[in-house]
């Protein structure tokens, strides 16, 4: 039997035990079952970077402009000696590569210690032979707990849109999508709603849904946020991904919500197929960081797209250099274009930070555009 099916027999197995899943514990187990969830698994070693990129693949200049907006964190914190970046997620490690490398003759590498949260022991090694030139700067953990009084930076670059969700329909009254089976395998059936947090969020942003709307409730988003804020004494939040604002999320236009799956470079919308083998997704409402990061003291200091906190780190000027350095340039600029320009990733993923600590910073890479007051 295939890792797949054997994955869905234990799914089969828990339906037939306890009823009807939510769809989140179902997305839950697809996704991290050990060993044999999508990015647990040594099979899918490469986890999502193998069925679609990311902007981490694109070009090292993501990087080394992200870093770029970390070393200006750690000026904005009075140059701290003991300042810590923790990235969750890093799939290869790229993004790491690309940091440490931009920095490494700067009096801000001599401050950091990298933290690298990553579930997969197979994508560890990967990770390791990777970074082997930064073994000295890196530690690898698997949970964020544990970790505590850290000052620095969280950094997650396609994460949160990966966390399991509810699903919700609006019928007579708000239901939820549960997970059954019969003859023919899995399949969706609709309940009531699995937890009252549901209900309360809607609530909390004003959101009425028309009869047949479809969407999806991210609650993980409220847990990881007060992982975080267990965690930092004091600093800052990277979060880039695919996501809206509330308003955006809760459009007419999106009500058949924003749930999709990717397998071998292709998406589809059937998430009861390639069980453990394909990714899952939702994008995230940002309204939904800021709310409940600032209900925990996080303040949103800033959100826009990627494009225009690229451009505003100076990926112009990264470019004018290669320009006059790189032998390929026409294909180093096309795999930049990617990252900013509206028909690649400069207007679907969103850059959003967030800060605890006493100050007010302001920070350059929302010195185009800074849209965090669509938020709410």
């Amino acid at each position: 039997m295939s890792q797949m099916n054997k994955l869905e027999e234990i799914i089969l197995s828990r339906i037939r035990q306890q009823g009807p899943l939510p769809f989140k514990t179902f997305m839950e187990m697809a996704l991290y079952k050990p060993g044999m969830g999508y990015y647990t698994s040594e099979k899918s070693i490469i986890g999502r970077e193998g069925d679609f990129y990311t902007s981490s693949h694109l070009h090292p200049v993501f990087g080394k402009l992200i870093g770029k907006q970390m070393k200006e964190m750690w000026k904005l914190m009075d140059r701290p000696r003991d300042f810590r970046i923790v990235e969750v997620g890093p799939g290869a490690g790229y993004v790491c590569k690309d940091i440490l490398d931009s920095i490494k003759h700067s009096d801000f590498y001599a401050s950091l210690q990298y933290i690298i949260i990553e579930l997969n022991p197979s994508l560890i090694r990967i990770q390791k032979e990777l970074l082997s030139g930064f073994l000295d700067k890196i530690s690898w953990h698997s949970t964020i707990q544990g970790l505590s009084s850290l000052a620095g930076c969280v950094f997650s670059n396609e994460l949160l849109d990966a966390f399991p969700v509810h699903v919700v329909q609006m019928e007579d009254e708000l239901k939820e999508v549960y997970v059954t089976s019969d003859e023919s395998g899995l399949q969706e059936v609709m309940g009531p709603l699995s937890t009252k947090a549901i209900q309360a969020y809607f609530d909390s942003f004003e959101v009425t849904l028309g009869k047949g709307y479809r969407t999806e409730v991210n609650l993980w988003i409220r847990d990881w946020l007060l992982d975080l804020d267990n965690m930092l004494k004091e600093g800052f939040i990277i979060t880039i991904d695919y996501g809206y604002s509330a308003a955006e999320y809760f459009d007419s236009d999106r009500n058949r919500g924003t749930l999709m799956c990717y397998h071998n470079h292709q998406f589809n919308e059937n998430p009861f197929q390639h069980i453990g083998k394909q990714d899952m997704t939702a994008h995230v409402n940002f309204s939904s960081v800021k709310k409940w990061g600032e209900e925990l003291g996080i303040h949103a200091t800033g959100y826009c797209s990627q494009g225009l906190f690229l451009t505003a780190l100076g990926i112009d000027k990264e470019i004018r250099k290669l320009y006059e350095t790189a032998g390929a340039y026409e294909a180093e600029l096309a795999r930049i274009k990617r990252l900013i320009l509206p028909e690649g990733m400069g207007d679907s993923h969103k850059v959003m930070v967030q800060y605890k600590g006493n100050n007010t910073p302001k920070l350059k890479g929302f010195s185009i555009r800074n849209r965090i007051t669509s938020l709410g």
